[in-house]
């Protein structure tokens, strides 16, 4: 049974749960208060419920915790994003009771965080560390959170479209330092992720095959993958194999840096440099991966191929690559054309000059 008792002139109640005492001030000079409390904890109790001022306890700091160690643990390759959102969430809810995070709250976060100018993409991808942080708290044993507020996520409208015409990469690769140029030809015809090929080792090559592969847990889909190298692939990797030969230090992987003692790792300088110089405004490395998926739907490479080349794990993200550009909506249209004019048989005018000799007719 429980108990009413004061402290000073606050009431406190006094209740149990499986023989543990539990003390909890009702913040209030009013008995009736107190006994409303007393009345909503022994209901919570005699559902199987932990008592509420245990979750009153929890603070954001302490779900975080878990939140990044579920990250480490299992090994997640978007540590750094999540670390990234943490501490942006970490100026509105550091410190804070867990039990008065509410939508309200989150809504206002919203709107800060749109007024310092961040994309709703960005947003989202806070919020749903957010979501995660709360879910994670309500599913451990015993839980650390009683309930998960409601979440709303934003419209994204800011997905890149970017991608090189092969004009743009070859005006590119012309203005980036020579270390550089094989990395880049090898990105634009493989569509591999930036980390994928920083990280790629002599060990992954099969010279005799022509082949490069990605084991399982080296990739974002954590799935294997195999890229044939074409004529031009195949060289690049030759000569990029005999230059090894001739360092006395061997590194063990396969495009290096300038200065050739370690791999490729930051190329932002070189890169907006080339942009300059190329003429083709900003582009990001990224667009190698779109335009990859592109130029191989283009050349009739079946979808499925292409997706495991490029390593897409699913369709939708897939089809969002594969963009049509302006030059394809003018191919469509001279391929158009030409099918109406050999409907007509002999003869050749365009569709506008046949309407216009009927007319006449």
């Amino acid at each position: 049974m429980g108990m009413i008792y004061k402290r000073g002139a606050v009431f406190w109640i006094k209740y149990y749960k499986n023989g543990k005492p539990y003390r909890e001030s009702a913040k209030s000079e009013k008995e009736t208060d107190a006994k409303r409390l007393l009345k909503r904890r022994e209901g919570e109790i005699s559902q199987g419920k932990i008592p509420g001022i245990v979750f009153d306890r929890i603070r954001f700091d302490d779900l975080v915790k878990d939140f990044l160690a579920d990250y480490k643990v299992n090994e997640k390759k978007s540590l750094t994003r999540a670390e990234r959102s943490v501490s942006h969430l970490k100026e509105a809810f550091e410190g804070m009771k867990v039990t008065n995070i509410s939508t309200p709250l989150i809504n206002n976060y919203i709107e800060q965080r749109q007024d310092e100018g961040a994309a709703n993409g960005t947003i989202n991808r806070e919020l749903a560390a957010l979501k995660r942080i709360m879910n994670l708290g309500a599913r451990q044993t015993p839980p650390k959170v009683d309930r998960v507020p409601f979440i709303p996520m934003l419209k994204e409208n800011n997905t890149r479209k970017g991608f090189f015409e092969h004009a743009d990469f070859l005006a590119l690769k012309k203005n980036l330092p020579d270390y550089l140029k094989p990395f880049v030809t090898f990105t634009y015809k493989t569509g591999w992720r930036f980390s994928e090929i920083t990280n790629l080792k002599w060990i992954q090559i099969d010279l005799a095959q022509r082949t490069a592969r990605l084991e399982s847990g080296e990739t974002k889909s954590d799935e294997g993958r195999t890229v044939y190298l074409d004529n031009e692939l195949q060289d690049i990797i030759l000569d990029l194999h005999e230059a090894r030969k001739t360092r006395g230090k061997i590194s063990p992987y396969v495009f290096l840096n300038e200065s050739g003692n370690d791999r490729v790792k930051d190329i932002r300088g070189a890169w907006k440099s080339a942009c300059e110089k190329a003429e083709i405004g900003k582009r990001l490395f990224h667009d190698f991966r779109r335009t990859a998926v592109r130029n191989m739907i283009r050349a009739g490479i079946p979808e499925r191929v292409a997706m495991m080349i490029s390593g897409h794990k699913t369709r939708s993200v897939f089809d969002r690559y594969n963009i049509v550009s302006d030059t394809d909506l003018k191919l469509a249209a001279q391929k158009q054309e030409t099918y109406l004019q050999a409907q007509t048989g002999t003869f050749s005018g365009t569709v506008t000059s046949i309407e216009n000799k009927r007319v006449q007719q």
